[in-house]
């Protein structure tokens, strides 16, 4: 009997209240996380990825609230639980890397207050011991003269030491799943690779669960076990990495791919999917991707797509594919057929 999923999301729906309406932004996310595998979240900056991780750990700031949907972490459901049950959570069986450090950390505190706060509101270790016990945090992350660095302020530390700081943070009570949301954008190109590097390093060694939110198909390529795909608050695909590079199957996630540099010839024009990601409550009863996508056709504008597995393990959210598609290998698949090109033939 297989294993249940370290964490398993089902159904999420998460939204604001807007006047005299609930405006849902995450619509009916469903994933699971097995110990020690990795899920990177991509999407384009307002798909829903980061509101998805802070539902997880009910962070989602007023008026927003979870309105439906099983969040399962270590089979119990963490929707069920009050603020007070979710608190031991926080930073003790889930870590969490927020975005920007130089926000996350308290700029009125040193480095190493915040880490010995961490240890000591968990119960891990007080007063000296907890101490030693982040200097050696800092130096599990690579921070040079960690002892010294322990006094220093966020200010005082450059971006790369601050998102260092801050991942010693996350791991100070030894937890089992790490999220981590965008963990490099805010970081040059040498010190993204970096941090990369040491959570791909951390993982290993503390066989750490991890949901990677990102941007980056690079990224993704280099540090992810399994990908979902998310646009307009849905998971619009999802498969092992190898599986989605090899043979993506929502136009979505082809025009992402298309976007990325390696994918376009030196010297030639990065291709851009036209459009914006379309504001919440304006998705209606179509598919959320029609007015931008190449592939657009009648019933795009009037029916929303349902998740449909393409293949095993490998589940796109298009009308391209009827139920029951496989995709096959990536060398000689058979091209999609269009809902409309399916009703022609039965005709």
């Amino acid at each position: 009997m297989a294993a249940a999923p370290l964490l398993d999301v089902d159904g999420l729906v998460t939204g604001f209240e807007a006047g005299n309406r609930f405006v849902p932004v995450v619509r009916g996310v469903s994933f699971s996380i097995a110990r020690g595998e990795t899920l990177a979240l991509v999407g384009e900056s307002g798909s829903g990825k980061s509101l998805t991780a802070l539902s997880i750990l009910g962070l989602v700031p007023p008026p927003g609230r979870v309105a439906a949907g099983r969040i399962l972490f270590e089979e119990v459901d963490l929707a069920t639980l009050d603020e007070r049950a979710l608190q031991p959570l926080r930073g003790g069986r889930v870590g969490y890397v927020f975005q920007e450090p130089a926000t996350a950390l308290n700029p009125v505190f040193t480095i190493g207050d915040q880490i010995v706060e961490t240890l000591e509101v968990h119960g891990v270790a007080y007063g000296a011991a907890a101490r030693t016990a982040a200097v050696d945090l800092l130096a599990d992350v690579a921070v040079p003269e960690p002892a010294r660095r322990l006094d220093a302020y966020p200010h005082e530390l450059s971006g790369g030491l601050r998102q260092r700081a801050l991942i010693a943070m996350a791991l100070a009570c030894g937890p089992v799943l790490l999220i981590a949301d965008e963990p490099t954008s805010a970081l040059d190109a040498t010190v993204q690779a970096e941090i990369l590097d040491l959570l791909r390093g951390l993982k290993a060694r503390r066989d750490l669960a991890m949901l990677l939110i990102t941007h980056d198909f690079g990224v993704v390529a280099h540090n992810a076990d399994r990908v979902a795909v998310m646009y307009a608050g849905q998971v619009v695909e999802q498969a092992a990495v190898e599986a989605l590079f090899a043979a993506p199957a929502h136009p979505y996630t082809r025009a992402l791919l298309a976007s990325m540099p390696d994918a376009v010839p030196r010297g030639g024009r990065l291709p851009a999917i036209p459009g914006a990601v379309p504001l919440p409550g304006e998705f209606g009863n179509a598919c959320a991707f029609a007015p931008r996508c190449a592939a657009r056709f009648d019933a795009c504008d009037r029916e929303a797509p349902a998740l449909v597995s393409v293949g095993a393990g490998h589940t796109a959210r298009c009308l391209l594919y009827p139920a029951g598609t496989d995709l096959g290998e990536a060398t000689g698949r058979q091209a999609p057929v269009r809902a409309d090109q399916r009703a022609g033939d039965a005709r």
